[in-house]
């Protein structure tokens, strides 16, 4: 069996009855009873600014938890897991593009894009199996981002937006996870090198039998991928405010 087929396999993302209010508001915000992303499939989650795009993402990573219901990754309920145990199962298996990026700013970029194989064992192994070092993955991949070596050594406070933007997606990558989830990952970039990131994260998704999620109001970027999720009909709650006006 493929890597692609084998992916294919599991649900790479299953939710089921979620239901999520933020701390201290009595009405959810969010109220999805069903959503699946098939293993390797590459979907493209849109909605309006404040519908609540990011915070499914978090969910779907395991940052944050439904008030009810069930987010499954790779078959794994989050839920049934401890808050650290759901940061190691992060680490492993879910490739994250941050908004705000998240780097470490003291660290250099190469750092930054080696912490994600620092905190997970699996994805070292994954790097090693396919004959390669973390080292040589995360000089290949910045390579094809345009990250020059120089600006490798520079600490990310140092680097602009776009280029912070594509060290967050070189860390996001390494390591081969079996779910990569990008929130606005091409906002910062010029028209070359966005085209650059796309066909980049879609190819290494696609060599990994990855599963895609990404997040973008640039709706010209839906055509590159299987399916388009539209956020306000799958939320309940969007719906039910809207009906009350």
């Amino acid at each position: 069996m493929s890597v692609a087929e084998s992916a294919a396999a599991t649900a790479a993302v299953r939710i089921s009855a979620l239901r999520y209010c933020w701390p201290g508001s009595a009405q959810d915000c969010l109220a999805i009873d069903e959503l699946r992303l098939g293993g390797g499939e590459r979907a493209f989650l849109r909605g309006p600014s404040g519908s609540g795009k990011t915070t499914l993402l978090s969910l779907v990573g395991g940052v944050i938890q439904p008030r009810a219901g069930t987010v499954e990754v790779a078959g794994q309920a989050l839920g049934a897991l401890s808050a650290g145990a759901r940061d190691r199962f992060r680490a492993d298996h879910v490739g994250f593009v941050f908004q705000l990026f998240n780097l470490l700013p003291w660290l250099s970029a190469r750092d930054n894009i080696l912490l994600a194989c620092r905190f997970s064992p699996q994805r070292r192994a994954r790097i090693a199996a396919a004959g390669s070092t973390p080292a040589a993955e995360a000089a290949r991949l910045s390579a094809r981002l345009d990250l020059g070596t120089a600006l490798l050594d520079r600490p990310a406070a140092q680097l602009s937006v776009g280029q912070q933007q594509r060290v967050a997606a070189a860390r996001a990558l390494i390591g081969r996870p079996g779910l990569v989830v990008a929130d606005e990952p091409t906002s910062a970039l010029d028209a070359d090198r966005q085209q650059a990131f796309i066909d980049l994260l879609l190819e290494e998704c696609a060599a990994a039998g990855a599963a895609l999620l990404f997040v973008s109001h640039d709706a010209r970027l839906a055509a590159h991928f299987d399916r388009v999720l539209d956020l306000g009909a799958l939320n309940h709650a969007a719906s039910a405010a809207e009906a009350a006006r």
